[in-house]
Order: C-alpha cells, then structure tokens, then sequence
C-alpha cells in the first residue's frame, strides 16, 4: 500500500513538473524570440547546453537532469533574457519522493550522489555561470566604444606658409614666414551648406552651434583660432583675407588651427 501511494505521489510530482515546465519553457522561448536571439546566443551565455535549453522549452523531462538542476537552467535561462531568475524559476517544483536519482546527464550514478553533492555542485554551477557572464559583459562593454569614422581631409596650405599639416582631421595653419606676428589671426566663414560649427578663440569657446546655409560670420584673436565643423563641404574659410576655400569633403568632420606664429 505504502509503495503504491509513493508511486502516486511521485507520479502526480512528475506530471506537475511537466506541466509547469511546458508553461515555463514556452514563455522564455517567446521571450527570446521577442529580443532575436537564438538558442546558441543564450547557451554561449548561460553555459547550458542547447539540447537541455531546446528540452526545456518543449516542455520535455526525459532529457534533462535531477529537479534542482532544471530548476537552476531555468534560473540561469531567465536571468539571461533579463528576468529576475531566482523568482522566475522559485514556482518550479523539485520534490521527490523516491529516492531513486537519475544520472546526471548520464555520467554520475545515482547511489554517489548525495544531498550536500548536490548543493555544492550546484553552487559551483552558479559561481562559474556568474563569472563567465561577468567577463562576458565587460568584454562587451569594452567593444562598445564607437569610434566616429570620419574620411581624412586636408586644407590647402596659405601661399608660402611654412607649417601645416593634417593629421586626424586636424590642420594647423601659422602665419607666413612668422613675419606679421603682432597681426591679429582673422578667418572669415561663409556657410553654403548647414553645418555644426565651434569657434574657440585664444583658448575660450566664442562660438559653439548650428549656421544655417548663406551664413557669413568673421572672428579675429591674437595668438590662435580653433575652427572645428562637422560638416567641412559645408563651410568656406577666408584665412587673413585670402581667398576662401572649403574646410573639407562633404559630411565630413574637420577641425582647423589658425595660429598668428
């Protein structure tokens, strides 16, 4: 009598978990669908193998592990599609009644197994999932920096001038010669085409913002002007009353340093 009634309780236990666990895997399989991911991207990230994360959303026990186990894919199933695991995977019932285990994943036989085996290897299951989920994110985040690319672009040289050069988008344009130091460095823009555009005059922020097209603006300083647009085909440049060309190729970001020596 005694084994009958173990056998219907362990049965009603089996059938509830496989009732909460077809619930279960079909709301993280939408889930992951809604963010585009695939069963290798939440493996790479969780360390569980694709066949234990396809069973578990098919509802399916026969391939998986003990209980505890599932109950812990599941956790790291759900934390990795940003569900709080822990709650997500609590309603999952891992009661036994037999004392009869399955073999994990068909290595471990079921009479080596004990309690506080199973504890500790689920806790180092959770310390490696974590570590590994850690180095992935900061791995990412380092990835993350976005480098704005932008085309090299180079101004033409004043007649005669004996510096300049463009590095990185960078010109630097002096006086000629050095001769005229005590002349003030004056650069006239011409906007033909709408363009952010930042004037720092002798080391302070003169200007900073938009021009819209047919916009004709001149600054003056004594030692030198940094002119920066972030769209050089856009912008005409008057350096000391020169004639004016453009700063640079179309949509491109160009910066350019006017010194008096």
């Amino acid at each position: 009598m005694k084994t009958n009634k173990r056998e219907d309780l362990s049965s009603y236990l089996e059938e509830q978990r496989a009732i909460k666990l077809a619930e279960m895997g079909e709301y993280l399989r939408h889930l992951r669908e809604q963010q585009a991911l695939s069963l290798d991207d939440v493996a790479s990230i969780t360390k569980v193998p694709v066949r234990m994360l396809n069973a578990i959303e098919e509802g399916r026990l026969e391939p998986l592990p003990e209980p505890v186990y599932i109950k812990g894919f599941i956790k790291r199933y759900a934390d990795a599609l940003g569900l709080n695991g822990s709650e997500f995977a609590s309603v999952f019932p891992t009661a036994q009644v037999s004392s009869t285990k399955r073999k994990f994943w068909g290595e471990i036989p079921a009479g080596q197994l004990k309690p506080i085996h199973l504890y500790l290897f689920y806790l180092v299951l959770i310390i490696f999932a974590v570590t590994s989920l850690s180095q992935m994110v900061d791995h990412s985040a380092q990835q993350a920096v976005i480098t704005p690319t932008e085309k090299p672009a180079t101004l033409k040289k004043p007649t005669n001038s004996n510096q300049g050069q463009t590095k990185d988008n960078v010109a630097l344009v002096s006086l000629k010669d050095g001769k005229n130091s005590s002349e003030p460095v004056k650069v006239g823009l011409n906007v033909t085409s709408d363009s952010w555009v930042r004037v720092v005059i002798d080391g302070k922020t003169e200007f900073e913002g938009t021009l819209s097209q047919g916009t004709q603006r001149t600054f003056s300083a004594k030692q030198e002007i940094v002119l920066r647009a972030g769209n050089a085909g856009g912008v005409m440049v008057a350096y000391n009353d020169e004639q004016a060309k453009t700063l640079g190729n179309p949509g491109v970001v160009k910066q350019v340093i006017f010194k008096a020596n």
